[in-house]
């Protein structure tokens, strides 16, 4: 397992730098890299074909910057200028702990005073630059692709507050325990909440900025499959613990051309200290799990990638509106309540059933995702037949 980047270049290249870089966190932003580039295509595609179309937006330009620009400006300034001058002088306590030294009091006031100060000079010559001695207001041309970063920055944003906000639900004896800790450390991050999350804020904008729920939901629908997949390389790599059951059955014959990691592993190295000492280990991650486990990550990885592939192939030949959303639904929904079966989780306890949050989400997408698809299927026939009626009449 490689913790952090700088755990693989070592193991690698025999090398020690280090980078203040995680794993996961890496895997995590190649995913709403890949994400973005794909919502961008997608959005090109769907202007060209008429579905989605150019906004008029006015603007107010030549106005000089406020008071209340300028101070929020400041604040911004302060507090990267506060964090970025204390990890120069403490790059060692930082790229121990990225996380807890970025989410902690830990700075440099000083860095935090000059970073307040250029942000508000910098923006007040911007401003000054721009300024008529009339402001007026000018129209301009949006193109749906232009909102990328946006819809990316609130699926982001609202997914990560989703995530922690459905993960504390799951462990809510662990959240009373430590409230602060729960709240903002980045471990425990639940899917299922992360998406429904952003999907509001994401639909929420799209819907403001004259594109419809459904046409965003399309676009949206094969990129999220993939940044799923690439978001488990991550928890894979780094062993975050969320990995499968434990795993001590003898591997199938017809599975004997595979590693046997694939089948059970221990994760060693793995970033969250669980299991038993590594012999002669020394650092910061020395434990291994003993027995073994399903390598769940890895599963969702190779099975989500398959998904995307289908999703990615088939949205050009499906003309109505919602139903490759549809789609997807079905297929996240049917592969999450699968890999649950085998994956570590708190079950709650329902009427004599043990099942787990996941499992419940994931079969009321699965039912939404059908009888989405079935109005749409329906409402599609009722157009049809209206049209036919009307060319025989």
């Amino acid at each position: 397992m490689y913790p952090t980047i700088s755990d693989a270049i070592k193991d690698i290249f025999g090398i020690n730098i280090p980078l203040p870089i995680q794993s996961f966190g890496f895997f995590m932003a190649v995913s709403f890299i890949i994400a973005a580039w794909l919502v961008m295509l997608e959005l090109k595609r769907k202007e060209k074909l008429g579905i989605i179309s150019v906004q008029n937006k006015k603007v107010l330009v030549g106005k000089p910057a406020s008071m209340q620009e300028l101070f929020i400006m400041a604040v911004i300034g302060f507090i990267f200028g506060f964090k970025i001058l204390g990890i120069i002088f403490d790059y060692n306590s930082f790229s121990e702990n990225p996380q807890s030294y970025v989410l902690s009091g830990e700075g440099s006031f000083i860095g935090g005073f000059l970073g307040a100060v250029l942000a508000a000079y910098f923006r007040y010559r911007e401003k000054i630059k721009q300024k008529l001695d009339k402001p007026r207001w000018d129209e301009i041309e949006v193109h749906p692709y232009e909102l990328t970063g946006n819809i990316i920055m609130y699926g982001a944003v609202f997914g990560i507050i989703g995530a922690k906000i459905f993960d504390n639900l799951e462990n809510i004896d662990e959240f009373i325990a430590h409230p602060i800790h729960s709240l903002f450390s980045f471990s425990g991050l639940t899917f299922y909440g992360g998406l429904i999350c952003a999907a509001i804020a994401i639909i929420w904008y799209a819907k403001k900025n004259k594109i419809p729920a459904l046409v965003i939901c399309d676009v949206a629908a094969p990129a999220i499959m993939i940044a799923y997949a690439i978001g488990r390389i991550g928890c894979q790599v780094a062993g975050d613990g969320d990995w499968g059951i434990v795993n001590e059955l003898s591997k199938p014959a017809f599975l004997s051309f595979l590693p046997d990691w694939m089948w059970a592993y221990n994760y060693p190295h793995n970033v969250i200290n669980e299991g038993i000492m590594i012999k002669g280990c020394i650092g910061k991650h020395c434990f291994m799990l003993n027995p073994p486990v399903f390598p769940a990550p890895f599963y969702e990885t190779i099975m989500c990638t398959i998904l995307f592939i289908i999703l990615w192939s088939i949205r050009k030949r499906i003309k109505t509106t919602g139903i490759l959303f549809s789609i997807f639904l079905i297929m996240n929904g049917v592969e999450r309540f699968f890999i649950e079966k085998i994956r570590v989780n708190t079950k709650y306890h329902i009427l004599g059933w043990q099942i787990t949050q996941a499992e419940i989400i994931s079969t009321l997408l699965v039912i939404t995702g059908i009888i989405l698809l079935i109005y749409l299927l329906k409402k599609k026939k009722k157009k049809k037949k209206k049209m036919n009626d009307i060319i025989t009449e």
